[in-house]
């Protein structure tokens, strides 16, 4: 009977995962009809975007030089800059606090910790003045060194580390290795899966930052790509109409969805909350 309940059930949870699908792909479709029509056509009209014809022609606009190829790029090096960094600090501050016994150790990991409490908007003030001094806005430095304060990949590190067996260490200290190169040749490679995972997760959320850039980055040559969008939908009165800002969002959201696809195992088993063996 319950097998029998259970394949009843099947087809109505199939069809409840295709309409919750359809829900959540339904602004995404919208987004690429709007982006495939002539912007003369969308004047007053938006419902034209449900109709034939289509054209091309709003990426070729964007392909003819638009500054979107120039907010990609930084996005892309402070993306980049902010992964590489992060993984390279939280593997460190995790070896350490994993492996090392140091004074005020449990203390500081507690101390680092604290930082999930804080909102991003509470540090704000200290932080653009900060920043201001060191005339470091408008800057790749700029905008990258806020997103190397990363505790939850200190803590996610940390964990990761704490489970590595220590006879590892002993094994190769016994073969006469430092604590560097057993950190580098040793253990590192054994957190591959957890570098991974962090390092799509940082890349995901610096690529869709918006808060720090947009306070940092007052040229428009220095834009990320969330910040000039935003500029450009913010000033539509100067664009040249829906379908072309339509396109730009695709055509944005292109980098990011590679990611995905190269990294869903990553980002799906991350999610579910179980480490990538």
């Amino acid at each position: 009977m319950a097998a029998k309940g259970s394949q009843a059930r099947s087809p109505l949870t199939l069809v409840a995962l295709l309409l919750a699908a359809l829900v959540m792909l339904a602004p995404l479709i919208w987004t690429l009809l709007l982006s495939l029509k002539e912007n003369s056509e969308l004047v007053g009209n938006s419902g034209a975007a449900l109709s034939p014809p289509y054209t091309l022609e709003n990426y070729a606009s964007i392909l003819k030089g638009n500054q979107v190829f120039r907010w990609l790029i930084n996005s892309f090096i402070v993306s980049t800059g902010t992964t590489i960094g992060v993984l390279a600090l939280c593997s460190l501050a995790g070896y350490g606090f994993a492996r090392l016994d140091f004074p005020f150790r449990k203390t500081l990991f507690v101390f680092i910790l604290l930082g999930l409490a804080i909102p991003e908007q509470a540090v704000i003030l200290p932080q653009h003045r900060l920043f201001a001094d060191l005339r470091l806005h408008n800057s790749y430095p700029g905008l990258i060194l806020p997103g190397l304060a990363g505790p939850f990949g200190v803590f996610f590190m940390t964990q990761y580390f704490r489970a590595i067996p220590r006879d590892l260490d002993e094994a190769a200290m016994l073969d006469g290795a430092s604590r560097f190169r057993t950190f580098w040749t040793v253990l590192l490679p054994l957190t591959m899966p957890a570098q991974a995972t962090l390092g799509v997760f940082t890349f995901l959320a610096s690529w869709n930052s918006y808060w720090w850039p947009l306070i940092s980055a007052t040229r428009s040559d220095m834009y990320t790509l969330t910040v000039g969008l935003a500029s450009a939908q913010m000033n539509y009165a100067q664009t040249s109409g829906l379908g072309f800002l339509m396109a730009q969002a695709v055509f944005a959201s292109i980098p990011i969805f590679i990611v995905y696809v190269l990294f869903q195992k990553q980002i799906v088993r991350a999610m579910a909350g179980t480490a990538v063996r």
